[in-house]
């Protein structure tokens, strides 16, 4: 089995959820007293937060390479982002480090086509639905027509997701706020929709929606988990 590499804390609520599925998936998979063999390195989300509200996501950016390092030096046969948003230094953390990165968008985009969908809602933080990191990733990459919520929506979700989900307050109030978003964009043509933050998963959940919901974390946590057992057997 591999180990798995997890740069976390971006928040430690999604972070743990991150932990839980992917031992369930290994098993799930492997069976008996089986769990994953993995190495976690939690950041100081205040530390990380202050700079993406500044703006410096070159500091950023190297504190997140850094801490990849670290996480390869101990161990880690592969790394995982436990944060949609922090992708947008994705490419310059593969670059520093010389194991794989599995990136999330393209686990969740590589979902999305198994169905044959095209048009899809994106929700997250403002970073992810409004920069071309992510979005334009999916659009690319896997040909996909992303839209996203209007203006005063989008500050409804990335506030809700900081102030709110990020310190483990989950309202039912929010929720509807939530869901009130989601009927707009599919109301406005969407297929499926996206939830492109780790912690919306703690928030809103297939159940609650008429379309197909890409959970991005457990997307993620699954596709980990299943690269960690790859020609492993139980016994």
């Amino acid at each position: 089995m591999k180990t798995i590499g997890m740069l976390g804390g971006m928040s430690w609520e999604s972070s743990a959820i991150y932990y839980q599925l992917i031992n369930e998936r290994v098993k799930e998979q492997l069976g008996g007293h089986h769990s994953a063999k993995s190495i976690l390195y939690s950041v100081d989300f205040h530390m990380i937060k202050q700079l993406q509200e500044s703006g410096q996501w070159d500091e950023a950016t190297r504190q997140l390479i850094e801490t990849a390092r670290y996480i390869e030096k101990a161990g880690a046969d592969f790394l995982i982002i436990c944060t949609n948003t922090m992708h947008k230094m994705a490419d310059e953390v593969q670059a520093g480090i010389s194991i794989p990165l599995l990136h999330i968008a393209d686990m969740t985009g590589e979902q999305i086509i198994k169905q044959k969908l095209k048009k899809i809602g994106l929700l997250g933080t403002n970073f992810t639905m409004e920069q071309d990191f992510y979005k334009g990733r999916l659009q690319s990459k896997y040909d996909l027509d992303i839209v996203v919520p209007d203006d005063n929506d989008r500050k409804i979700i990335h506030e809700i997701i900081y102030n709110e989900l990020c310190l483990g307050v989950v309202k039912n109030e929010s929720k509807q706020q939530y869901l009130k978003i989601i009927a707009k964009l599919i109301d406005n043509g969407a297929e499926a929709i996206i939830l492109g933050c780790t912690e919306i998963t703690m928030l809103v959940k297939q159940l609650d929606v008429s379309v197909p919901v890409f959970d991005t974390t457990k997307i993620h946590a699954n596709k980990a988990a299943d690269f960690a057992i790859q020609n492993a057997t139980s016994y």
